[in-house]
């Protein structure tokens, strides 16, 4: 049995729906997709899964062919294409409001050729097809007919039918999610017959309880780094991998507080980013500079508002806002050890330009739909918050969720500029890569020039692990816990 947790909740067992990197390790132990990512080295690459062959017949055309033989529990017989037709096209239909609707770009429809056989077809040229769609949890290939049975076609906790090597054992909210061993699953067996994911988010109590024997793999916290170095828990491995998060801090610009920009460029200015990392970060990372963290395409070299801030031009914009002395704001964060300290930080050095910060913290499951409609009208009172979002190898899975049809859905910032939409659309089906990174890069460029963002840190990932564990890790140090093995 392998006992792990992960970096926040998983949400839900229906891929169409997932809300981050939680939900993509979970959707990959129940569910085959065409491709994922290979683990084991600092590259980022993917390798075939379900599929036998991809075959790139133009720009907007790929062709596959499954490998036959892949079973869906339950009775629900053998994958075909017409499950990977129904997978990917639910999650573009609007009428499903998928979350990960925009992760799929310009997806126009798949072809289906054969039992095995289709060819995906794509509107306009889409480079982030292979590197952020196929091989992420929403591109897990779910039962056609399974999800027909069901009450809306869309799942949370129930799961009628799996595709991959485990079955949803148990879900008990807030304690833990139990998988089991998938008996018709025909693929190479998985190490462990059982895996029990712990809903624990806080670093230091992961620490805790990992160092009491209760865990196998788990995150840990960027202060324990150097402690953990020095004092190494007994049979433990610690591996601190350079993460693909970026963290920063938003602005609601509807608010009636934030609805001019001088205020918020104010804020902007006002934070010291170097001094919020070295406290929530204990050196182990460096200010980010935008939304792209270093290596990969679209990475800026500099913010346009220094790290360090400048207090007397906070304090200058503040005057011609009219608003020196009296401003007063809330800042929401996740109650975890790192995002509370990184809020007393900020609380801290917005202090210095006579900005007052009144800290909310939140549980994990609450803070995550705070700036979503669909939740109820909670994001009308937001004001700042410290938000961090997963990565992917390819900047549209970052400038993707910033448009202005995602405002009331991941864009909290309720930031909408057409500018910075046609650079995003320009930049999702451009092929060369030269012109997409200058692309990228000015779209970064507009929303900090907006305001209403506080670039802080491309987070490090340090994870601790039993010395009996060969852990299958991404290139960010998220685990693949379906390739885990013993050593």
């Amino acid at each position: 049995m392998l006992h792990a947790t992960l970096y926040a909740p998983p949400t839900t067992t229906d891929p169409a729906y997932g809300l981050g990197v939680a939900d993509t390790v979970v959707h990959r132990l129940l569910y085959s997709g065409l491709t994922r990512y290979r683990t084991g080295g600092a590259e980022w690459g993917w390798r075939l899964e379900a599929a036998r062959s991809l075959d790139p017949l133009d720009p907007t055309h790929l062709a596959f062919e499954l490998q036959p033989g892949i079973l869906f529990s339950g009775g629900y017989g053998e994958m075909s294409a017409e499950d990977v037709r129904f997978s990917l096209e639910r999650i573009v239909d609007p009428a499903m409001g998928s979350p990960e609707r925009a992760a799929w770009g310009p997806l126009s429809r798949v072809e289906v050729t054969g039992r095995y056989s289709g060819v995906i077809v794509l509107d306009e040229p889409f480079p982030a097809l292979h590197m952020v769609a196929l091989p992420g949890g929403s591109g897990s290939i779910v039962s056609r007919d399974a999800l027909a049975s069901m009450p809306g076609s869309r799942l949370r906790w129930e799961l009628p039918a799996a595709s991959g090597p485990y079955l949803l054992g148990e879900w008990r909210e807030g304690h833990r999610l139990v998988l089991v061993r998938n008996a018709e699953w025909r693929g190479s067996p998985p190490a462990f017959d059982e895996i029990q994911i712990l809903q624990i988010f806080d670093r230091k109590v992961q620490e805790l309880g990992f160092e009491a024997g209760d865990l196998d793999f788990t995150n840990a916290s960027e202060s324990s780094c150097e402690v953990l170095r020095e004092r190494p828990i007994l049979h433990s491995t610690l591996e601190v991998r350079p993460s693909l998060y970026y963290s920063w801090v938003g602005m609601n610009t509807e608010h009636p507080k934030l609805r001019r920009r001088e205020v918020r460029q104010a804020v902007q200015h006002a934070i010291d980013v170097r001094e919020v990392v070295a406290a929530a970060s204990f050196d182990t990372a460096e200010p980010a500079t935008g939304l792209i963290a270093p290596g990969i395409l679209g990475h800026r070299e500099r913010s346009l508002v220094p790290p360090e801030g400048d207090l007397e031009r906070a304090r200058e914009l503040l005057r011609s806002a009219g608003v020196d002395g009296g401003l007063e704001l809330t800042l929401d964060v996740e109650g975890t050890t790192f995002w509370l300290t990184a809020a007393q930080a900020i609380q801290a050095s917005l202090g210095r330009a006579g900005i007052r910060i009144e800290i909310r913290a939140h549980e994990s499951a609450s803070f995550i739909t705070l700036g979503d409609e669909s939740a109820g009208d909670r994001w009308r009172d937001i004001q700042l918050f410290l938000q961090r979002f997963s990565m992917l190898p390819d900047p549209f899975y970052a400038t993707t969720w910033f448009t202005s049809d995602q405002v009331g859905v991941w864009n909290w910032e309720r930031f909408a500029s057409p500018s910075f939409d046609e650079l995003h659309r320009r930049a999702t089906v451009e092929l060369d890569p030269e012109v997409r990174g200058r692309l990228v890069r000015r779209a970064q460029d507009l929303m900090e020039e907006s305001g209403a963002y506080r670039f802080l840190t491309h987070p490090a990932f340090p994870v601790l692990f039993r010395n009996h564990l060969r852990p299958a890790l991404r290139p960010d140090g998220q685990p693949m816990l379906r390739e885990f093995e013993v050593a």
